[in-house]
């Protein structure tokens, strides 16, 4: 019987950066059904190569499959999965809190509990800057709803291996 365990996987790609890789890694999961939790892709300092860094949910067969899938994509040059406990992740987020003179103070002392930065700060709102993981983004929205939330944005997790291991292209 196959495991129906559904989990939420971190995957680190290195690819050539050519026109269209990004839609044709996004096209695959398209195709296929799969669960794109979030993607990121950017430089890596090495000239002509990019990291996607993809959260993705699925259970262990499924994960296997985008990973050979991945792997055929020609311009991909390596696929990592990144185990949760050996792994640096981080998101950011930008949330614009309801802040008038009566409760600035509070969402301030809110902000700076959670290591978040007030970027903007008009009569009645504030923008609040905030990075870590899922728990800790999530913690910070708990704390400043009553406040009243406006507006947020989140980025997609960016990760790497923790200690010396890094991800090199394969020679």
């Amino acid at each position: 019987m196959a495991n129906t365990d559904i989990t939420r996987h971190t995957l680190s790609v290195l690819v050539q950066n050519v026109d269209g890789i990004i839609s044709r890694v996004v096209a695959l999961f398209t195709r296929r059904g799969y669960s794109l939790v979030s993607i990121v892709s950017a430089d890596t300092g090495t000239p002509g190569i990019n990291r996607i860094t993809m959260v993705v949910d699925a259970d262990e067969l499924v994960i296997e499959q985008i990973t050979k899938q991945l792997n055929k994509i020609i311009p991909v040059l390596k696929v990592v999965r990144l185990e949760e406990e050996s792994t640096i992740a981080r998101a950011i987020m930008l949330v614009k809190v309801n802040a008038d003179n009566s409760n600035r103070p509070q969402v301030v002392d809110a902000a700076n509990i959670f290591r978040a930065r007030i970027v903007d700060v008009a009569q009645d709102s504030v923008v609040i800057e905030v990075t870590g993981t899922p728990g800790k983004l999530k913690a910070l929205l708990e704390v400043l709803e009553p406040f009243g939330i406006r507006e947020l944005i989140q980025s997609g997790q960016i990760a790497l291996n923790r200690g010396p291991k890094t991800m090199a292209p394969s020679k």
